[in-house]
């Protein structure tokens, strides 16, 4: 039975008792949601026709027409067949992964994953697999023992960030769904750094690197470059059918407010035609950086998101607390965050960056640099 087979499967058997859960809008005097005081029929003057807020989950009463309009039009700027909207990056990582990997199931994932990834494995209880950080041979290794002691109704699992927010690097996303395609594995990619801010429309590196058919699902995040409440998964029909059936994560829930849903139409259409924000983002990157390599400072990873790696907590925390009386708000990144003995500094280049301020912030962190004599930098 292969893994599609067996939502369809699940789906059907939901269906047959009258069980089979659908979203639907409020209609009626409310007898359903947790609006006790009252307070979510306010009107608004801002946003009249949406005056309910977020007082049940999607299934009872907190689901709005608005909600289909977004869901739309998140699925259409990725060319994929559905979207789903959750209430933030981490519920969705979780609910995701705890929904559609079952306990007899097997799961690689990157070392570097950001913990969400981490406690929807744990949740989902299969065998996982830990691979050191974006080493294909590592990968396949796991994926070949897998693949070779393989049961009927075992299914495989590649679950990797796109860009990593902690390494400021890129997983290598096409040599992945090469070796899950060699292995009959499902890749599941987490593009909560990486959207808004690669490919021509914004819609992230999956999408640049021509990969939306092969992958089962992506992750997307509201709460970073889009800065919107919210989270959505992009995939199948099916997957969405049946993360609204199966998902506790969505079903158990609280809906987000419908005025939030007028925010994500006005920035996703705001961010498809928003190429220029990318272009200064990508060359403040590229210059923050040549300033760095200017100083004699090595940073890590590639593109706007730096990490300098310090090693000793104390002493990323001394040169963190030593930009910040200088007007820089750098924060000091440390275990568990983070493998043990590599504290960082983690400094996010933003598009409306000038380059005046790249350069002092590269010439400050150049100097506390050496004023707390960490031999990394």
């Amino acid at each position: 039975m292969s893994l599609t087979s067996r939502w369809q499967t699940l789906l059907d058997e939901l269906r047959a008792p009258g069980r089979q859960r659908r979203l639907a809008p409020p209609a009626g005097i409310d007898f359903s949601s947790n609006d006790y005081l009252g307070y979510g029929q306010h009107v608004h003057a801002e946003a009249a026709s949406l005056s309910r807020s977020g007082t049940a989950s999607r299934l009872l009463r907190g689901h709005q027409p608005i909600w289909d309009e977004v869901e739309a039009a998140l699925a259409r700027w990725h060319g994929a067949e559905a979207a789903l909207v959750m209430s933030s990056g981490y519920v969705a990582n979780e609910g995701l992964l705890s929904t559609v990997i079952d306990a007899g199931d097997w799961v690689a994932s990157d070392q570097a994953n950001h913990a969400s990834i981490i406690d929807g494995l744990r949740l989902a209880k299969a065998e996982r697999f830990v691979y050191r950080h974006n080493e294909m041979s590592h990968l396949e290794d796991g994926l070949r023992k897998a693949h070779e002691k393989r049961g009927a109704a075992r299914e495989l699992f590649i679950v990797t960030e796109s860009l990593f927010g902690m390494e400021g690097d890129v997983a290598p996303l096409s040599d992945i769904f090469v070796l899950a395609e060699r292995y009959h594995a499902h890749v599941i990619v987490d593009e909560a750094h990486a959207t808004g801010c690669f490919g021509a429309a914004g819609s992230g590196l999956v999408d640049q690197l021509g990969l939306r058919q092969r992958v089962l699902a992506t992750v997307h995040t509201g709460g970073k470059a889009l800065a919107v409440p919210g989270a959505y998964v992009a995939g199948s029909k099916l997957l969405r059918e049946y993360l609204v059936n199966r998902c506790r994560h969505l079903i158990y829930t609280t809906a987000l407010a419908p005025q939030i849903a007028a925010w994500w139409l006005e920035t996703v259409d705001r961010v498809q035609a928003d190429e220029s924000a990318r272009v200064r983002l990508h060359a403040n990157a590229q210059a923050f950086r040549a300033a760095l390599m200017q100083a004699k400072l090595t940073p890590g990873g590639m593109h706007y998101l730096v990490p300098i790696t310090i090693g000793d907590d104390a002493r990323a925390v001394a040169a963190a607390d030593r930009l910040q009386a200088l007007g820089y708000d750098i924060r000091a990144i440390r275990p568990p965050t983070v493998p043990p003995s590599t504290a960082r500094l983690r400094i996010s280049i933003h598009a409306d960056h000038t380059p005046k301020i790249l350069s002092a912030v590269a010439a400050a962190v150049a100097e506390v640099g050496s004023q707390v004599k960490v031999a990394h930098f």
